[in-house]
């Protein structure tokens, strides 16, 4: 159970960025945002200069990836939910990050590729977007 804590401490912590969002960012709601994500690959930019790259397919699947951060050392690095648009935000959940508990972000597009997230925690970031 501590493994599993201080793992779930680990992802927390390489989510969180100290930059805040900004006001002229561009908050996309419904339609707008399944389409912003749906088949692409998000980086969340990390606090250690890495990133995390979540893959959201067009299923409803999202694919974690931590490998190259180094989380083997604490858990599964590589894990798939599932995601959905509930309302204005960005939602999901996974078998066992964040102990199963579903989480929504609301998502502000930032430029072309670049976009803020705030969960509804108030935890928020940065990332970039491809595909």
């Amino acid at each position: 159970m501590l493994c599993k804590q201080a793992f779930v401490g680990f992802v927390a912590a390489i989510c969180i960025s100290a930059a805040p969002v900004t006001a002229a960012a561009e908050q996309l709601s419904g339609s707008e945002l399944k389409n912003f994500v749906v088949g692409k690959r998000v980086y969340l930019a990390t606090p250690f200069g890495g990133e995390f790259p979540l893959n959201y397919k067009p299923s409803g699947d999202v694919t974690g990836d931590g490998s190259a951060l180094g989380l083997g050392k604490f858990m599964a690095p590589k894990e798939t939910g599932r995601w959905w648009v509930r309302g204005d935000r960005l939602c999901q959940q996974w078998p066992t990050w964040y102990d199963g508990e579903p989480s929504c972000f609301k998502i502000r597009k930032t430029g072309e590729r670049t976009l803020n997230w705030v969960r509804q925690d108030g935890r928020s970031g940065k990332a970039r977007i491809e595909g």
